[in-house]
C-alpha cells in the first residue's frame, strides 16, 4: 500500500461501509390507535393496577411469601443421561449432609406417581428408567435452599444407558411417535392437481425451525403447607394453571380436589411455559410437605429451569408446492413434525394449531397435511406464546419466498396474489368473516412506503460491499380461540359491599398483560363506577371453579383471557344489576354506595356468579372440518434490517437452543448447553428498533368479543418473522455479488454464524459447499 494515501483512498469505496463506526440513535417509537370509550372505564388507556408495586420492586411473587421458622427448602434430584435404566441410588451422602430432613422417591408418593395434563403418560419421580437429562428422580428437603441443593448433589445413582433419540430427524427414521398422535387436513385434491398441469411449477424441500426458551423473569417457584392436621393442602404458585395444581397435588397425594387450595396473585412472566410444566414442581413439593406436615418451598434456579422445564418446540416441515408462472398457489402437500420431549404434554394441540396455521393467510384449493408428534428424549417441551402458529406460519413464509426467487418477483408480490379475503374458506372448513386483511396490509404498505425503501435498500446495496440492507413485508392471521370447545369456558365470582367498592375473582392469571386491569375497567364501567372502586385479589381454586379448562386444565393464554373473563364478569356485573334496578328505579340515589346500602337493607344478594362459553365454535377431527377460532386476529409488519423486535425477534434471529448430541461432540449427550443468560442470548435495549411504530387498524371493531375486545398477546408474535425474512433478503443480495441468485434454506433462529455462512464469498467458501446448511439442534 502507498504509504502516502490514507486507508480510505486505498480501500473500494463499495468497502467503506465495513469500516464506518456504528453508533446507535435515540429509538424513536409511536402508537396509534383509536380510544373509543364504553362507560367509565373501559377504553380509556388506564395504568396497570401493579404498576406502582412492581416499579418500586414492592410487588410480591411466590418466592417473596415469608417462610415459617419450621419451614422447608426442596431441591431435585435429577437424572443425568438421557435414556437409561436405574440400577441403584444412594442417598446416603444426602442423609449426612447439614440441614437435610429428609428425601423422597416414588415408592413415597401418597397417590398416584404418574401425571399429565391430557394423558398419564409421565412419572412425578422416575421410578426404573430415565428418559431425559433433567427428569425429576427425586426431592430432598432442607432447612435451606442451598443445603437442599448440596444434599441432592450428594445422591449417586448408577445407569444403565439405552439408545437415545435425540432429534426429529432420529425419531422420524426410527418412527418414534407418541401413540395417537397422527392428524391429517385435506382441502381439494392435491394428487389431481400436481397430475393435470394446473400447476406450472413444483418444488419440494424442508423448513427446520429451531426451539426457544420462555425466558420468563421469574423462575418456577411453589410453596406448599398443610392445614387441620394434613387434611388440607394449600399452596401459592407461580403458575397459568392454578387448577392445574389443585389437580395434580391431588391426584399425587391421593386427595379430594376439594381439599387442595391453589393461589396466584401474580407472575412474572409465563409465555405458556407455567401452563402445565409449573404443575409438576408443585406436586414434587407436595410430597415432602404432606408427609411431614411441614411448609415447602421450591424455587428452581435458573440454569435448572431451563435444562428441565421446557421450550418452544422446534418443527420439521417437509413440502411440495405447486403454482402457476404468474405466482398462484395452486397446492400444497406439507407433512409437519413437532419435537415432543419425553412426555406428550400439550404437544398435540401446538401440532394442531401449527397444521391449522400452516397456509397464514394464503388461499390454496388443494391442502393435504399430515401431522406427527415426535418422542424425543428430551425435556418435555410445552406450549409458549404462539402455540405452534408461529411455527406453521414460519414454514409457509419459507415456500412463498422460495416460489418468489422461482418467478424473479418479490416475495410481497406473491403474498398478494395469494391473499384469502371476505368469505374464503379454509383448508379446515372455517369461513373468514370480517377479514381486515387488505386493507390492513395497504394501509401499512403506505405507511412504511414499502416501495420507496425497497428501491432505496436496491441502491444500497449496489454501493456497499460489506454490509446489506434487506426488506420485508409479512402478513399474519391468528385463530382465537382454544381449539379443544370444552375449553371456551370461564368463571367469575363479583361481590358488591355496602361502602360502593366492588371485589372481583376471577379464573384469569395476571402474568404483567393487565388482565386484572381489564377486566376492573369492565367491572366499574359496568356499575359506572371508578376503577379505583374495584379490586382484584388474587386467582383461587377455591373462589372461582370455572377456569379456561383442558381435561381439567386450565389454560389462561394473554391473548383470549379478557375476551373470556371479561364477559363472565360483565354476566356477574349483570346480575346484580338486575336484582339492583327496583331499588334504584324508586330513589334518586346520590352515589353508588348508597345505592348498596339500600339493597342490603332490602335484603339483596349483591354477590354473583358469572360464566362464559364461547359461542359457534367446534371441530371434528374425525372429518377434519369445523369453526375451531371465534374470530381471526390480523397482521402486517415491516422490516428494514439492521435491528428489529423483541421476544419474536429472539425466536428468529437470536435465540439457539444447543443440545448435546453427535454435531456437538463438547456437550454431553441430551445436556442443554445453554442453561443461563451467559451461553443463551435473548433480545436486550439494544435490539429495540431505531424505529418501532405500531398502529391498530381504525374503523374495524370486533363484534365477536366483549366491548370490541381483540386478542393481540399471542397473535403479533409471528409478524416478528418480517425481521428473519428481511434478514434473507440482504443475505441474497450479498450472494448476488458472487453469482448466485438461487434459492437457499436458511434455518431459524438466524444467528450471525448461520448468517455468515450463508454470504457464500471468498471467505467462507472455503469451508462450505453448494448445499450447505449449517447445523441445528432439533
Amino acid at each position: 500500500m502507498d504509504g502516502n494515501k490514507s486507508v480510505k483512498e486505498s480501500v473500494p469505496s463499495t468497502h467503506l461501509s465495513a469500516v464506518q463506526p456504528f453508533h446507535r440513535p435515540s429509538v424513536i417509537g409511536s402508537q396509534d390507535y383509536d380510544i373509543i370509550k364504553h362507560g367509565t372505564s373501559v377504553g380509556s388507556p388506564e395504568v396497570h393496577l401493579s404498576a406502582k408495586l412492581q416499579v418500586t420492586g414492592e410487588a410480591e411473587y411466590t418466592d417473596d411469601t415469608p417462610m415459617p421458622s419450621h419451614g422447608l427448602h426442596a431441591a431435585l434430584v435429577m437424572s443425568r443421561k438421557p435414556h437409561a435404566r436405574i440400577l441403584s441410588i444412594d442417598d446416603s451422602g444426602a442423609r449426612s449432609s447439614p440441614g437435610f430432613v429428609g428425601i423422597y422417591f416414588s415408592e413415597d408418593v401418597p397417590g398416584d406417581n404418574t401425571i399429565g395434563p391430557v394423558v398419564y403418560d409421565e412419572e412425578l419421580f422416575a421410578s426404573e428408567v430415565v428418559t431425559c437429562v433433567g427428569q425429576v428422580i427425586g426431592v430432598v428437603v432442607a432447612d435451606t435452599h442451598e443445603n437442599a441443593k448440596l444434599a441432592a448433589r450428594r445422591v449417586h445413582i448408577e445407569y444403565e444407558e439405552l439408545p437415545a433419540i435425540l432429534s426429529i430427524q432420529d425419531a422420524i427414521e426410527a418412527k418414534s411417535f407418541h401413540p395417537n398422535t397422527e392428524k391429517r387436513l385435506n382441502k381439494g385434491d392435491v394428487d389431481i392437481c400436481f397430475q393435470s398441469g394446473q400447476c406450472d411449477i413444483i418444488i419440494e424441500g424442508e423448513v427446520h425451525v429451531g426451539g426457544q426458551e420462555h425466558f420468563y423473569l421469574e423462575p418456577h417457584s411453589s410453596f406448599v403447607w398443610t392445614l387441620d392436621g394434613g387434611n388440607e393442602v394449600h399452596m401459592i404458585s407461580s403458575t397459568q394453571a392454578p387448577q392445574k395444581h389443585q389437580k395434580y397435588v391431588a391426584h399425587v397425594l391421593g386427595l379430594p380436589m376439594s381439599k387442595v387450595v391453589c393461589k396466584t396473585k401474580r407472575i412474572g412472566g409465563g409465555f405458556g411455559g407455567k401452563e402445565t410444566r409449573s404443575a409438576l414442581f408443585a406436586a414434587v413439593a407436595s410430597v415432602p410437605s404432606y408427609l411431614l406436615n411441614r411448609p415447602v418451598k421450591i424455587t428452581l434456579d435458573r440454569d435448572i429451569d431451563m435444562m428441565i422445564s421446557g421450550q418452544r418446540h422446534s418443527f420439521l416441515g417437509k413440502y411440495k408446492v405447486g403454482f402457476t408462472n404468474e405466482g398462484k398457489v395452486m397446492a400444497l402437500d406439507l407433512e409437519i413434525y413437532n419435537n415432543a420431549g419425553n412426555s406428550l404434554d400439550l404437544s398435540l394441540a401446538v401440532l394442531e394449531r401449527a397444521m391449522f396455521h400452516s397456509h397464514n393467510v394464503y388461499e390454496i384449493p388443494n391442502v393435504r397435511i399430515l401431522g406427527r408428534v415426535c418422542f424425543t428424549n428430551y425435556p418435555s417441551h410445552t406450549a409458549f406464546r404462539g402455540f405452534g402458529g408461529p411455527q406453521g406460519m414460519l414454514i409457509a413464509e419459507n415456500w412463498i419466498q422460495r416460489i418468489a426467487v422461482e418467478l424473479g418477483k418479490s416475495p410481497e408480490e406473491i403474498r398478494e396474489i395469494n391473499f384469502q379475503g371476505e368469505g374464503s374458506i379454509t383448508h379446515y372448513g372455517q369461513k373468514l368473516e370480517f377479514c381486515t386483511l387488505a386493507p390492513l396490509w395497504n394501509e401499512l404498505k403506505v405507511s412504511c412506503d414499502f416501495l420507496n425503501a425497497r428501491k432505496e435498500a436496491e441502491i444500497f446495496n449496489l454501493n456497499n460491499r460489506w454490509k446489506k440492507l434487506g426488506v420485508a413485508m409479512v402478513p399474519t392471521k391468528f385463530g382465537i380461540s382454544f381449539t379443544l370447545k370444552l375449553m371456551n369456558q370461564a368463571g367469575a365470582l363479583v361481590h358488591v359491599y355496602t361502602d360502593g367498592t366492588v371485589l372481583v375473582t376471577h379464573g384469569g392469571v395476571e402474568m404483567g398483560q393487565g388482565l386484572h386491569t381489564k377486566v376492573a375497567q369492565v367491572a366499574a364501567s359496568a356499575f359506572n363506577i371508578p376503577l379505583s372502586s374495584v379490586f382484584i385479589s388474587e386467582t383461587s381454586t377455591d373462589k372461582c371453579l370455572h377456569q379456561t379448562m383442558f381435561l381439567m386444565l386450565p389454560r389462561q393464554p394473554a391473548s383470549a383471557s379478557s375476551d373470556m373473563y371479561g364477559a363472565a364478569v360483565l354476566d356477574a356485573c349483570e346480575q346484580i344489576k338486575a336484582r339492583m334496578e327496583p331499588i334504584a328505579s324508586k330513589n334518586n340515589f346520590s352515589s353508588f354506595a348508597e345505592l348498596a346500602s339500600a339493597c342490603y337493607v332490602e335484603r339483596i344478594d349483591l354477590s354473583a356468579h358469572g360464566f362464559y362459553i364461547t359461542p359457534e365454535i367446534g371441530f371434528d377431527w374425525n372429518i377434519g372440518k369445523g369453526t375451531p377460532f371465534r374470530y381471526f386476529t390480523y397482521g402486517a409488519a415491516f422490516a428494514e434490517i439492521e435491528g428489529a423486535f423483541i421476544q419474536g425477534l429472539g425466536w428468529v434471529a437470536l435465540e439457539e437452543m444447543k443440545w448435546g448430541d453427535a454435531a456437538h461432540k463438547w456437550i454431553p449427550s441430551g445436556h442443554l448447553y445453554t442453561c443461563g443468560p451467559g451461553s443463551y442470548k435473548i433480545p436486550s435495549l439494544n435490539d429495540v428498533p431505531f424505529k418501532f411504530n405500531v398502529s391498530l387498524l381504525k374503523g374495524h371493531p370486533n363484534v365477536k368479543a366483549i366491548h370490541s375486545s381483540k386478542a393481540v398477546g399471542e397473535p403479533p408474535f409471528f409478524l416478528a418473522s418480517s425481521v428473519f425474512f428481511a434478514i434473507k433478503d440482504a443475505i441474497m443480495a450479498a450472494r448476488a455479488e458472487t453469482g448466485h441468485s438461487e434459492w437457499f434454506p436458511l434455518d431459524s433462529p438466524a444467528t450471525p454464524e448461520r448468517i455468515r455462512m450463508s454470504c457464500l464469498d471468498e471467505f467462507t467458501a472455503p469451508f462450505i459447499s453448494d448445499g450447505y446448511r449449517p447445523k441445528l439442534s432439533v
